[in-house]
């Protein structure tokens, strides 16, 4: 167990976090910022959830007009699972900037 590649690599990446963590701590706009996005997407995901309840119901009642029903019910679902992957990889992208933005600002400062 001491040897597990996957236990290694969790320990570097706490460490590397433990250690930079405060360069994102300190601006409480990016947290804002993700605060928010995670909600957009707990707002979609809680949607998909909703669809997918009604495709269930629609498919199990076997009535021929729920069932084309499912057809756009299902185009939400894949344009809703499209927007979840948006929305992830832009704070990905937001984060990872203002990261970097915060740390190369942090090895500027003369402490």
């Amino acid at each position: 167990m001491a040897n597990n590649p996957r236990n290694n690599a969790n320990k570097k990446l706490k460490h590397h976090w433990n250690h930079d963590s405060d360069v994102v701590e300190g601006n409480p706009e990016v947290w804002a910022t993700l605060d928010k996005n995670f909600k957009q997407v707990q707002s979609v995901l809680d949607r998909n959830r909703a669809l997918i309840q009604q495709v269930n119901e629609n498919h199990q009642s076997k009535i021929p007009d729920n069932m084309v029903r499912n057809v756009a019910l299902i185009q939400e679902l894949n344009g809703n699972i499209s927007k979840v992957v948006s929305l992830y990889s832009d704070m990905s992208s937001n984060f990872s900037s203002a990261f970097q933005q915060q740390h190369s600002n942090g090895d500027n400062r003369d402490d």
